[in-house]
């Protein structure tokens, strides 16, 4: 064993360590409105950041978190989040000023934000690491005994930060951080006997990757498509899709040859993605091959879980996701809940999938998502579920049920896959982190807010209905908004998303063209993907 080894190894067996305080803090953390915490919350994408130049934007997905303010509607509760760049005022008072029954300046008070005023294109658990005074003034600030931190995934990065601190860090050690990558999902879904693609190990250079290619087509001669997906993409920003159609006269003998050379012809998922950049992030991060599900009707669910310090698998959403890009891969948003015909089902799915991460050690939230092909009649509705990948961190359907969840101080129910408030209403709704228009650029926070109060489009506590919105520094550069619509119907809920298009259009002025989700009239909620 080198000695890196055994630094990785001892900081590992140290994290585990300080992980097992949450055993005995687990009933604060889990009871938001009782319990006596400070919670570090660390918003890092800390994910391939050549991957994450993909995305427009990125920067202010460090906003998706600010969801975890609302906790301090409980008067013990105080939060300390960290950012790239100091957050607009305007953004912490939008959401200060949903706290019923609390003073603004007592929640304000309980509030502490750090920046490291860095905007460059890395993580931002990587620039507090660079910082020694900012991490002294947040150990300063944290009541170690009663604290915790959350971040977005876990990495070597994220651990070594919770070590610094001397806190523990809410999710899975990143020793386990293969198992959220496509192919440790694809070995948890055979371990548990569930249905999923047809697919390939994973393979590190171009020849393997024609070579699985071939047998996998040899396999299902019937494949009309193939998916190559990078091992560690996400959002489906990593796939791209091989037609199969030019090659079936290929002999048999010819295919692993001929499939190289039709590598060039890829249909990439990322608009700006190229063969040339694709093929050497093969190297770097490895890929597997992987039938596509074809079907006419075809949605994209998922479910989202936890694994509780104490071991307990809970189920705490399930989603039909919303998906776009040039095949329908690419994560543009989601409704809640699933539909009712197969939600249970994932959530039965999700419980198996738990069960075996959480042998493995896994922590906290994980999500898992699905394509469900309708196989019988429009009346039957007979559908067949495949699992795709695991995400092994809190995704993109994480934060907006959270934010239902704690506007709403209620519940999810097992028995039915519902969420009710706290006054018993079933609750739905539907939402965005890529509401984006060229037109929206040049708004600024403060103009946001203007809108929002003329057109009344903010979240009104007495009906429980309403968006609350998110990543809005993001606005001014990009055109670029998420929110997350909520209704007491899935109807109502698709009536109040329209209103925040339909105000933004009418508030501002040039081109319409739309990179987010696809308009209500043309996507029902049960519409085929």
């Amino acid at each position: 064993m080198t000695k890196l080894d055994t630094t990785n190894t001892e900081k590992s067996l140290l994290f585990k360590e300080l992980q097992t305080n949450l055993r005995d803090r687990w009933q604060n953390i889990d009871v938001s409105d009782q319990g006596d915490s400070d919670i570090l919350v660390i918003p890092s994408v800390t994910l391939d950041q050549r991957e994450l130049e993909k995305v427009q934007g990125v920067h202010n997905y460090e906003e998706r978190h600010l969801f975890s303010l609302i906790r301090l509607r409980n008067p013990r509760t105080r939060l300390i989040y960290v950012t790239s760049d100091p957050l607009h005022p305007s953004i912490i008072d939008y959401y200060l000023q949903l706290l019923p029954g609390i003073p603004f300046s007592h929640a304000r008070d309980r509030l502490l934000l750090f920046a490291t005023y860095d905007a460059s294109a890395r993580p931002l658990t990587e620039k507090i690491l660079e910082r020694p005074r900012l991490i002294e003034r947040i150990r300063q600030a944290l009541r170690r005994e009663k604290s915790y931190m959350v971040c977005y995934n876990c990495t070597p990065l994220e651990r070594e930060l919770s070590l610094q601190l001397g806190i523990p860090l809410l999710g899975s050690d990143p020793d386990l951080s293969y198992w959220g990558t496509k192919s440790g999902s694809r070995h948890i879904f055979a371990e548990c006997n569930i249905p999923h693609p047809d697919g390939s190990e994973l393979v590190w250079n171009i020849d393997d990757l024609a070579l699985v290619t071939a047998q996998l087509w040899e396999r299902q001669p019937h494949l009309q498509r193939i998916v190559i997906k990078l091992n560690e993409g996400f959002s489906g920003e990593g796939n791209a899709l091989l037609d199969l159609q030019p090659l079936q006269k290929v002999e048999k003998s010819d295919r692993v040859k001929a499939i190289v050379n039709s590598f060039a012809t890829l249909r990439f998922q990322s608009v700006d993605e190229t063969w040339e950049n694709f093929r050497k992030r093969i190297f770097e991060l490895g890929a597997i091959a992987e039938a596509f599900i074809e079907g006419d009707v075809k949605r994209s669910p998922s479910v989202q879980c936890r694994i509780t310090p104490k071991g307990e698998i809970e189920i705490t959403s399930t989603h039909d996701q919303i998906l776009g890009g040039p095949d329908g891969q690419i994560f543009l948003g989601c409704r809640f809940p699933a539909d009712e015909t197969y939600r249970l089902n994932l959530q039965d799915l999700g419980i198996k999938i738990g069960k075996s991460l959480a042998e493995k050690g896994a922590l906290d939230k994980f999500g898992v998502d699905f394509v469900a092909v309708n196989k019988g009649t429009n009346e039957s509705q007979k559908w067949d579920l495949f699992a795709i990948e695991i995400n092994l961190r809190r995704g993109g359907t994480t934060h907006p049920f959270m934010t239902l969840k704690l506007l709403t101080n209620g519940s999810y129910d097992y028995d039915t896959g519902l969420f009710y408030s706290q006054h018993g209403r079933p609750k739905f709704y539907k939402a965005t982190d890529n509401l984006q228009k060229s037109r929206y650029r040049g708004l600024l926070p403060n103009d946001l807010m203007d809108i929002i109060a003329l057109n009344r489009l903010h979240f009104d506590s007495g009906t429980e209905t309403g968006t609350l919105f998110h990543m809005m520094g993001c606005l001014s550069q990009f055109g670029k908004l998420g929110l997350t619509s909520i209704g007491n119907s899935p109807e109502q809920a698709e009536e109040i998303y329209q209103k925040v298009i339909d105000a933004l259009d009418s508030e501002t002025t040039g081109d319409n063209n739309s990179w987010g989700l696809p308009p209500t009239n043309s996507i029902s909620w049960n519409s085929k993907i």
